[in-house]
């Protein structure tokens, strides 16, 4: 694992700089088109932080094509984007899809004082940018799904579920509402809610993490939380010193995903496809069971995987020997599975 902390900082040197552009062929040993890569483009930044993406075009001829937004993984705490770079690569070559892979701060950005509450509304700025940018790399901004793997798919989900859930205070006003890190302009949070702003078509959530409020109970903000070793960080609260799971139960539910799904008849959310792998031990199946089962529950459309024999973190780069999980082996069927379900989604929608 990457747990360089202090990654986005040292990108800030060349974010500045044009874009790179560079040809690529397939990520994979399998046969795949052509994709055209824009590298390290600065998106936003927030409290002096510059965030980048980066964009991966289909070279297939067409005019336009949907979006796949990703988020990455690393418990909130350590990696950044190159570390779904594999994955990018295989959707574009393998998907006609425009692939958006997405930094965001980290808990331990500016001096360990990143508040989780303001990750989700780096991850809500993203798709706002995505859908005043993209249309210059061949974008569809009315054709987005977005996904990502364990943290990232909390935040894929948060995507999907709060994004009428807005407001220019955030989380320090008397009610909980979250400021986008990116807005349009001349556009207030509140009125991107109004206008749903934020609605996608499509969410992937790759053995994602959904209940924020359980795990502070468990001992996520402890030192016991291998994450915060990995990021050399000081183990502290996610909101902060003022603000703790058994005083403040609403800030850990407001950004936990199990909490916070409408009822169809209220709102309908975009189709969800849920997976993990059977012997997963960070994110278990029975946890996203739980949340499958509270969609369906609300009459929401979802689908759902368990991956026989796979572990934790299966969609990042390489292989990763405490896991005993390698992209190459593990990654490739889900990811045809993904297209699979963004296919179907997508035409339904043309």
């Amino acid at each position: 694992m990457n747990t360089n902390k202090h990654f986005l900082k040292l990108l800030s040197n060349i974010a500045v700089a044009a874009f790179a552009l560079v040809l690529a062929a397939s990520a994979s040993a399998s046969a795949g088109h052509k994709f055209e890569a824009h590298k390290a483009i600065q998106w936003a930044a927030p409290e002096n932080i510059p965030l980048t993406l980066d964009i991966y075009v289909p070279q297939t001829g067409k005019k336009n094509y949907p979006v796949l937004v990703i988020y990455h993984g690393g418990g909130w705490l350590i990696n950044n984007n190159s570390i779904m770079n594999s994955m990018s690569e295989y959707v574009a070559s393998h998907g006609e899809y425009v692939v958006v892979n997405v930094n965001y701060r980290l808990l331990p950005d500016n001096n360990n004082t990143t508040h989780l509450n303001q990750i989700v509304e780096d991850a809500l700025g993203g798709v706002l940018w995505v859908k005043d940018n993209i249309a210059k790399y061949k974008g569809d901004p009315k054709r987005i799904a977005v996904t990502g793997d364990s943290a990232g798919g909390q935040l894929t989900a948060m995507v999907a579920l709060a994004g009428r859930n807005l407001e220019s205070d955030g989380f320090s006003g008397k009610t909980l509402g979250f400021k986008p890190t990116y807005l349009p302009k001349d556009k207030s949070a509140e009125k991107v809610a109004k206008e749903d702003g934020l609605k996608i078509q499509a969410a992937v959530i790759s053995y994602g993490a959904f209940d924020l409020y359980k795990a502070a109970q468990g001992g996520f903000e402890s030192p016991n939380n291998i994450f915060w070793q990995l990021a050399q960080a000081k183990a502290r609260g996610i909101f902060g010193d003022k603000v703790s799971v058994e005083k403040n139960p609403d800030f850990y539910k407001a950004v936990s995903p199990i909490y916070n799904i409408p009822q169809a008849t209220d709102y309908k959310l975009a189709p969800q496809y849920v997976h993990v792998g059977s012997t997963d031990t960070t994110t278990p199946p029975a946890a996203a069971q739980q949340y499958v089962d509270a969609m369906k529950a609300a009459g929401q459309a979802v689908e759902f995987k368990i991956y026989e024999g796979r572990n934790h973190a299966f969609l990042d780069n390489g292989c990763n020997e405490f896991l005993k999980v390698c992209f190459d082996r593990d990654a490739v069927d889900p990811l045809n599975d993904i297209i699979q379900f963004l296919d179907k989604v997508f035409a339904t929608k043309k």
